[in-house]
């Protein structure tokens, strides 16, 4: 029997292999495209200039407002971005009974002190940092390089500083009084240590009481949790009369909050680590709670770090170097008050993992056209 079909000539066979490979070719290729977008898309939320945005100097707050609760409050939708502008003294309105209140209770030493080389006079600053046994403390010294082993430092109400050390960035050295007595001569002589972007009467004595929580109780910051500055023993008492809970945990923050992140894939930074506790008596207040606010960035990442996979807190205490940022799941927090923050800075990712990235930066840009307060004697924000 004999076949219609003609058989095909050896060039339409290349030509039809050819198109076949033309075809498989930019079905790969489109493929890759999407990949390559699609990693872009992913790569984006990771590079620290998506963190950037433009703020004019005045809008830095140098002084506290003369009243804690008058500060401007900028109320952010975190499902909707939507954005509503009140007062501090507003927070009220957004908190319902059975909510619990989370506040860092860390009180700020004066731990900057100035002095003078026992040999030369030539003058030293230093800032202490961390205690690593009874009398050996890090601290980062101005000059350290004029500094030798063992030599003297002296400082005033009698404290004397003897250089044991260089460790990079800081100093190891030993004082002449133990933790206790040197904390009380330094609210003497010593001056809060206040971040570089505050440059106005930066050794004023108004800052040991503004740049200091009212329910401040353990002395061991380095910095003020700054979210908690505006909150007032008037509003305290108003959240008692709400049925709002309250609970007290501790972050002593350090310096290491505050470092600039010099990476630029914002994954690969590391955050110093931070001592906390929480105690069993807030964490069962927390756990009680119907929704849990987090008063400040500090406060919420204690309660993370002592979160379990179900969203409960196990009451303790030790170091967390919890580094939250794009991509994180919050096991605990619901809301969060916070203040505004610096741009690529690792508290700016920690409110974008929380809010969002385009509403926190969308919120960001009108709270600059709207001419908010920033940074640590700024307005405040509440992510809902």
């Amino acid at each position: 029997m004999l076949s219609l079909k003609r058989p095909l000539s050896h060039r339409t066979v290349l030509l039809s292999r050819f198109i076949f490979k033309v075809y498989l070719w930019k079905l790969k290729s489109q493929a890759r495209g999407v990949f390559f977008c699609y990693n872009l898309r992913m790569e984006k939320k990771y590079d620290i200039h998506t963190y950037n945005y433009d703020l004019p100097e005045a809008l830095i707050a140098q002084t506290p407002l003369e009243k804690r609760d008058a500060s401007r409050l900028l109320i952010l939708d975190k499902d909707t971005g939507t954005i509503r502008h009140k007062h501090f003294f507003d927070i009220l309105d957004y908190l319902e009974a059975g909510d619990c209140l989370v506040m860092n209770d860390t009180r700020v030493i004066p731990a900057r002190i100035y002095g003078y080389k026992e040999k030369t006079e030539a003058k030293i600053e230093i800032l202490i940092l961390e205690k690593i046994d009874a009398y050996l403390w890090e601290v980062m010294m101005k000059n350290s390089k004029r500094i030798k082993q063992d030599e003297c430092i002296i400082f005033p109400e009698g404290i004397t500083f003897t250089v044991k050390e260089k460790t990079g960035k800081t100093v190891l050295g030993t004082f002449n009084c133990e933790e206790t007595e040197l904390i009380k001569r330094l609210w003497k002589c010593g001056v809060m240590p206040l971040p570089p972007y505050i440059k106005e009467d930066v050794k004023g004595i108004k800052h040991k009481t503004r740049y200091q929580t009212v329910f401040a109780e353990k002395e061991g910051a380095k910095a003020a949790p700054t979210a908690g500055l505006h909150m007032t023993p008037d509003l305290l008492a108003k959240l008692s009369k709400k049925s709002i809970k309250t609970a007290l945990i501790t972050l002593h923050v350090g310096l290491g909050t505050f470092e600039p992140v010099m990476e630029t894939d914002i994954r690969e930074h590391k955050i110093h680590a931070e001592r906390f506790e929480i105690t069993k008596t807030a964490a069962d207040t927390i756990n009680s709670a119907k929704r849990v606010i987090a008063l400040g960035t500090t406060s919420l990442r204690a309660l993370e770090t002592a979160a379990d996979e179900k969203g409960k807190i196990k009451p303790g205490a030790g170091l967390t170097s919890i580094y939250i940022y794009p991509g994180y799941k919050f096991k605990c927090v619901n809301r969060l008050i916070t203040n505004f923050h610096l741009p690529e800075s690792s508290l700016l990712f920690l409110v974008s993992a929380f809010a969002g990235t385009h509403n926190i930066l969308n919120a960001y840009k009108e709270a600059v056209k709207e001419k908010y307060r920033f940074f640590s004697y700024g307005d405040a924000m509440f992510i809902k």
